[in-house]
């Protein structure tokens, strides 16, 4: 959520950075500007009539205390009207702070500067890439063949047992689930993060924090009878950690990251780009998470964007690193950074990762501080990225790497899935 007082003091730049995304934030804009005058008026108001009250009151003690009984009861005539006033008051500044609230979380983050404006990813910026796609056989198959071919992953019995977008790992399959997990959380804790193992379902307070809700309620699996929602990534309970919390200083940045299946009903998804791993309801993920100083948060996402560049090396796929677009950036980012990697049978890129930075805009929402060495209160900064997601990651490897004899496991995964090749 954007603070007010960007708003106020910087209105043209707001609705200009806005317009990036494709938002028309001008009459939005001015709403909020005069519901936050409103509220300032009001709230004036009320203390006014609360000071005057108070003042009475002392003015009735020193009145009936002289005996002069008539003053007395002229004063506190005056003082039960101000009370009815106060009352009304109250009651309308709590309207006004309501529906300015609400319009408040109509409102996109502003996007960085950098953002390039466009509509789609097909407006998205490459920024870098690195290494050489594989040279695959004519009959090279995609990893749902693969699959089912050495009998790792079962796509049919997950539709059977729930549904489509919800397979079974079996056998060396899920080892190599395993593996990537272990591979990506020891290599983040290398890095300095502290792990967690967070609850898969949060709260309406925790999906509002950090911006699902409202914008993406409609993506959430929700428990109705316990108003519970099944967490799409596992950013949401980690950076709810601290929400409603005043950190130190020198306790930033936070460094957490945690592996947590994820949930994502994908509505309106089909067709060939979301067969077999391609998109799923339920995935595996491990997340990092960083509350960071405001002044160095982009300096973090530079250090986070490299951490990932560096599991894509040692898994020995290619990549490449693309700045989104303003039409392509999500609800509540300033600047997003998409990991894709080549699928050789599928001859296409595969988003694995998106590292961003949303400035203050979720510590607003969750009222997330840290108390500065001058004593004074400021909005953290908070920044997520996949490190990484498994599916897309599962696909290009079973793709790129099959051969005759069967498909070869990268060496910085070997030790921990116990074999060097599926076959």
């Amino acid at each position: 959520m954007l603070e007010l007082q960007r708003i106020r003091e910087n209105k043209e730049e707001v609705v200009e950075r806005l317009s990036v995304k494709n938002f028309d934030a001008a009459a939005l804009v001015e709403e909020i500007i005069d519901l936050d005058l409103q509220r300032r008026t009001n709230q004036k108001q009320l203390d006014d009539t609360l000071a005057r009250s108070k003042q009475l009151a002392k003015e009735i003690g020193r009145y009936f205390k002289s005996g002069e009984k008539e003053q007395a009861e002229a004063v506190r005539k005056e003082s039960l009207s101000l009370k009815e006033q106060s009352k009304a008051f109250s009651v309308q500044l709590d309207k006004i702070v309501k529906t300015l609230n609400a319009k408040l979380v109509e409102l996109p983050n502003v996007p960085h500067p950098s953002v390039p404006r466009g509509k789609s990813d097909e407006d998205n910026e490459q920024v870098y890439s690195e290494g050489n796609l594989p040279e695959l056989a004519e009959n090279a198959l995609p990893h749902w063949e693969l699959a089912d071919k050495y009998k790792i992953i079962d796509f049919d019995l997950g539709s059977k047992v729930t549904g489509a977008g919800f397979p079974f790992y079996r056998g060396k399959g899920a080892r190599l689930q395993r593996a990537l997990i272990n591979f990506f959380l020891d290599e983040a804790i290398a890095a300095g993060y502290l792990e967690y193992q967070p609850p898969l379902m949060v709260n309406e307070a925790s999906g509002f924090g950090t911006g699902q809700l409202p914008d993406k309620e409609g993506q959430m699996y929700f428990a109705g009878l316990d108003k519970l929602y099944l967490i799409p990534t596992a950013e949401v309970p980690l950076t709810n950690i601290y929400r409603n919390v005043i950190l130190k200083e020198e306790d930033l940045p936070v460094k957490n990251v945690a592996y947590s299946s994820c949930f994502r009903r994908e509505a309106g998804s089909y067709g060939k780009d979301v067969r077999g791993l391609n998109r799923l309801h339920q995935f595996d993920k491990v997340e990092i998470v960083q509350i960071q100083h405001p002044e160095k948060s982009y300096e973090t996402l530079e250090v986070m964007k490299e951490h990932v560049a560096v599991l894509l090396r040692k898994l020995e796929l290619p990549f490449r690193i693309l700045r989104l677009c303003g039409g392509d950036l999500s609800f509540t980012s300033a600047l997003t950074f998409d990991f894709e990697v080549f699928s050789g049978a599928q001859k296409r890129w595969l988003e694995v990762s998106s590292v961003s930075n949303f400035e203050s805009y979720q510590a607003n929402r969750m009222k997330l501080r840290f108390k500065g060495k001058d004593g004074k209160t400021r909005l953290a900064h908070t920044l997520n990225g996949s490190a990484l997601a498994l599916p897309r990651i599962v696909a290009a490897l079973l793709e790129n790497n099959q051969t005759p004899d069967g498909i070869k496991i990268p060496k910085a995964l070997q030790s921990y899935t116990g074999f060097d090749i599926i076959d």
